[in-house]
């Protein structure tokens, strides 16, 4: 069966990639990825030549790059990953979240509904619900976005559902906290920390570095999306989360231990525009109805994505550098947005 994987050359979805191919021998990937900056097919480098593996470049907010893949591919279903989702830069472009966001998702939606797909899996964030001084969010709780991308995330999601319940699409929703792991682009906390450690830079940590984020393994997250694909209920909305409750400081903490640097590299920044002090996911409809659960624990992954990016300073030098736009530049023909 084909699977088409939109965003499979970011963070998350590269990763998804390597898990299904790995996991799944019955499964053809066909990876449509726009490869903005934080698009890296160094990611996929070990799988470029995968026999059930090839890559089309294009845009989802553009129906045109989109619809002859669904004309020509049997498509069975879409995991949709493909997303602007640094919170920051939603500050500044708000818009772009917008036609990403929302208009990319719709655009899917509209194609996976005409041509009758399976199964579309849209991968949302915990951030859709805002924040809470105590207790965890449930699939029910309210929606309370207080960001553009947030608010963007929450719009698709409405659409997402509205699909389900308006023409009987059968879609399902992931949100998911805070993930972490290899290949991620270094403006997210962990990895920007960790390279900055290694080059003796700063960490720069928004206000009193008290925000709680609830952290989960990327390889973990993976099982549980081939789950939602496989043996998720459609219409449903399933929350996925660590239960892995650190604070800013307890996170930069670890990495300068497990590195051995001094604490001195902290610095403390101006919190930004509608920080969010709190997030926490209850997964328990997730682990009771397809039975899953954190293979690592917390210390574990993270130890382990640290050692990662000591092994792969080369992936993270380049981009860093913007060297690998160097790269699209002359096999795609223009400078991609940084």
């Amino acid at each position: 069966m084909k699977i088409l994987v939109t965003g499979g050359a970011g963070f998350i979805g590269s990763n998804f990639v390597h898990h299904l191919l790995e996991s799944r021998s019955d499964c053809e990937i066909i990876n449509f990825d726009k490869l903005t900056y934080a698009g890296n097919l160094d990611n996929l480098s070990a799988v470029e030549d995968h026999p059930r593996y090839r890559f089309v470049r294009g845009d989802v907010a553009v129906p045109g790059d989109l619809e002859p893949l669904f004309k020509e591919e049997n498509i069975w279903g879409v995991v949709h990953f493909a997303a602007e989702s640094h919170v920051d830069r939603s500050l500044y472009e708000p818009l772009t979240f917008v036609e990403t966001n929302v208009t990319g998702t719709a655009n899917l939606l509209d194609l996976a509904l005409r041509y009758k797909i399976e199964r579309f899996v849209y991968i949302s964030t915990d951030e859709v619900y805002g924040s809470l001084s105590n207790g965890k969010f449930t699939e029910k709780s309210f929606l309370n976005p207080t960001s553009p991308y947030s608010a963007s995330k929450a719009s698709s999601d409405l659409l997402v559902l509205a699909y389900f319940k308006s023409f009987g699409l059968p879609v399902i929703i992931d949100r998911c906290t805070n993930n972490f792991g290899p290949y991620q682009f270094p403006e997210k906390l962990i990895p920007l920390f960790v390279t900055n450690v290694l080059e003796n830079k700063p960490l720069p940590i928004y206000g009193d570095g008290f925000y709680v984020r609830d952290w989960l393994f990327v390889a973990d997250h993976c099982r549980a999306i081939e789950l939602m694909l496989f043996k998720g209920k459609p219409g449903e909305i399933y929350n996925v989360g660590g239960s892995n409750e650190h604070t800013t400081l307890e996170i930069t903490h670890r990495i300068l231990k497990h590195l051995g640097k001094p604490e001195s590299l902290i610095t403390y920044v101006a919190d930004r525009p509608g920080h969010d002090r709190r997030y926490a996911l209850d997964a328990t409809k997730l682990q009771n109805e397809l039975r899953w659960k954190p293979a690592d624990s917390i210390e574990e992954a993270l130890d382990l994505t640290i050692d990662w990016y000591v092994s792969n300073r080369r992936w993270w030098e380049k981009v860093k550098s913007g060297e690998y736009q160097d790269y699209y530049q002359e096999h795609y023909g223009a400078r991609l947005r940084l």
